[in-house]
């Protein structure tokens, strides 16, 4: 996703800009550009397709030098990704930077082209710029004119504008996408991402959701979304902060674990209105694509391969799509029957996971309508070969065994059955209100999960001296359990096998014993009664259960059954919340047991080879 970076100093800032704009460089993008108010005292800008490096080459051959500037990297959703379309936009001697997505561009369009304003680009962001220009016609500064102007826009947006009239401020507003505030001595800075200004300052004031900053050298002014001044807390960071850090945990694993609240929220930011998944974060021709989609074919590999399992379950129920799920080592090695107008979707931490790679290659000599690609690395491979992205913004994931990038690449998935079903006609608008209202809850829910740990640290003890286990679930959560055997497998290196519960009676039974923990999730659904039902059958076989139940799922502790109980939240989201107390009880198991938590035996973080 784009990146923003700003400052205001007594000092050239343009290298700042700069290499604020390298830092943010994971983030994706496929153009950069800044705009500094020069020497000269006029707003000059420099744009460039592609990399940051060639917008530093071309800064190097005409370089801007001044006080006050503005930067970004961008990824396209309006407009192809080249030049004209980069930003920053003006209008006139203002320039814009912008994340996010404008809903109602079309109509400002309309309406400020009757006033007289030509557009030289395809973006939504260019209706800002002369929004603003319109404004401060009639208005005493540029705060004003941008307070007036976010009033005019719905959607998801965090804007940083300059102008030449006001060469002593940089002023700033967050709807739905994150601006920070990097404080220093007779000159202050703002970012998307504090990683972006870490080399200038360690304080930082972050922005929340719709708040106006007006940012001068000596001073910053807050008002929040009803129009009073506020204060904002400082945060400073030590360089122990850095993500590279385990700071106050044992093991990047649990570090990572406990950071899905803040990724899953990162991942949500900008990409939901009021009551809908804004489809325009997908790329530019999303929209115009999803509306042709009749089936999906997902294709990935080990924990990716459980996510796309979960959204088989959310597509076909919420979009209407049929849906087919395999691992990429297998589909890149069988003749592949394609379905008429069918979406590809690879998924990948890394984006360089050499089959799923090897599988996206071969799916474009097979006829799918389009390819899109669910990843965490913005200038991996994946992305630079798919038509569409989506990145899941987990940040930089140590431990081996993955736990931030599935949560969020789950997150990303239901975000694409959302959008799909919203296009396609075949999801209702209230459904939709009410899952994104859910959506918006759900770091919240996360976190009451994360404040169970000391309960499934006790758990784990069961598992002290034993070498295999069960792990059971149905529907949607039959994934989630083959997820958590498989993490458990990966860093505690006991035995574990993942069942569809209804699947006991079939064989699984035969292993049932008095030294076989069973796992089980159990959300409070329409599936509820049977799984109780398939659970009584392990304890008739003196099995131990563990179970993870819904607080409204009326499970009570017995002999030789433990029960966990967990929040309520609605059955689609469950996949998302269960998925944490088995990252949990993985963790706290391979503690016991001794193992090298974040570099398990005979594992790599990225297979980058078959």
């Amino acid at each position: 996703m784009c990146g923003i970076v700003g400052a205001v100093a007594e000092r050239n800032i343009t290298a700042i800009l700069v290499e604020g704009l390298k830092r943010l460089e994971y983030r994706g993008y496929d153009s950069a550009g800044v705009a500094v108010y020069t020497n000269d005292q006029s707003v000059e800008r420099m744009r460039r397709p592609g990399k940051v490096g060639e917008l530093e080459a071309a800064l190097a051959e005409h370089p801007l030098v001044g006080r006050l500037g503005i930067a970004h990297t961008r990824w396209a959703t309006h407009g192809a990704p080249c030049e004209r379309n980069a930003h920053p936009h003006f209008s006139g001697d203002i320039a814009v930077v912008h994340n996010g997505i404008i809903e109602n561009h079309e109509a400002l369009r309309e309406q400020l082209k009757a006033l007289g304003y030509v557009f030289s680009s395809d973006t939504d962001t260019e209706v800002i710029a002369h929004l603003l220009n319109h404004k401060l016609k009639d208005l005493p500064d540029l705060t004003a004119a941008l307070k007036a102007t976010v009033k005019e826009l719905h959607g998801a947006y965090g804007l940083a504008v300059i102008s030449g009239q006001q060469p002593d401020r940089l002023v700033a507003a967050r709807s739905g996408s994150p601006l920070v505030i990097g404080l220093g001595l007779g000159e202050n800075f703002l970012a998307s991402d504090q990683l972006a200004l870490r080399q200038v300052t360690d304080r930082f004031m972050y922005l929340e959701e719709g708040d106006i900053a007006d940012i001068r050298r000596d001073n910053v002014q807050i008002w929040d979304v009803d129009g009073h001044v506020v204060e904002r807390q400082t945060v400073q960071y030590s360089d122990g902060a850095e993500a590279a850090d385990k700071g106050e945990f044992r093991h990047y694993m649990l570090k990572e674990i406990h950071e899905q609240p803040a990724v899953v929220q990162r991942t949500l930011e900008g990409r939901l209105s009021q009551n809908q998944v804004l489809v325009q974060a997908f790329g530019p021709q999303a929209a115009e694509l999803f509306a042709k989609v009749r089936n999906v074919q997902i294709v990935a590999c080990g924990t990716s391969y459980h996510a796309g399992m979960v959204a088989r379950y959310w597509l076909e129920e919420l979009a209407g799509i049929p849906c087919q799920v395999e691992v990429a080592s297998e589909f890149r090695y069988r003749k592949v029957v394609v379905q008429p107008d069918t979406l590809f979707v690879t998924i990948s931490q890394s984006g360089e996971t050499a089959d799923t790679l090897a599988a996206l290659r071969n799916a474009k000599e097979l006829g799918f309508l389009a390819s899109l690609a669910i990843c965490n690395v913005g200038i991996s491979s994946l992305v630079r070969e798919s038509d569409l992205t989506l990145l899941t913004q987990a940040g930089r994931e140590i431990g081996v065994a993955s736990t931030k990038a599935f949560t969020t690449q789950l997150v990303g998935l239901l975000l694409l059955t959302l959008s799909l079903g919203q296009v396609r006609g075949t999801l209702g608008k209230d459904v939709e209100a009410n899952l994104v209202e859910e959506l918006r809850r759900l770091p919240t829910r996360l976190g009451e999960a994360l404040a169970m740990d000391s309960t499934v640290e006790k758990i784990a003890e069961l598992f002290a001296e034993k070498h295999h286990t069960l792990f059971l679930g149905r529907g949607a959560q039959f994934p989630v359990a083959m997820e958590g055997a498989l993490k458990l497998k990966e860093i505690s290196y006991i035995h574990a096998e993942a069942y569809p519960a209804g699947e006991l009676k079939h064989g699984p039974l035969a292993l049932v014993d008095n030294d076989m923990p069973v796992v089980t999730v159990a959300p409070n659904n329409e599936l509820l009664e049977k799984l109780k039902s398939n659970l009584q059958e392990v304890r008739a076989r003196g099995g131990e259960l563990i179970v993870f139940a819904d607080e409204k799922a009326g499970m009570t502790n017995g002999e030789g059954t433990h029960v966990v109980q967990m929040p309520h939240i609605h059955d689609i989201l469950s996949p998302i919340l269960y998925t944490i107390p088995l990252q949990l009880l993985s963790y706290y198991v391979a503690v016991l047991k001794g193992t090298d938590v974040d570099q398990p035996r005979n594992l790599a973080k990225s297979v980058t080879v078959e």
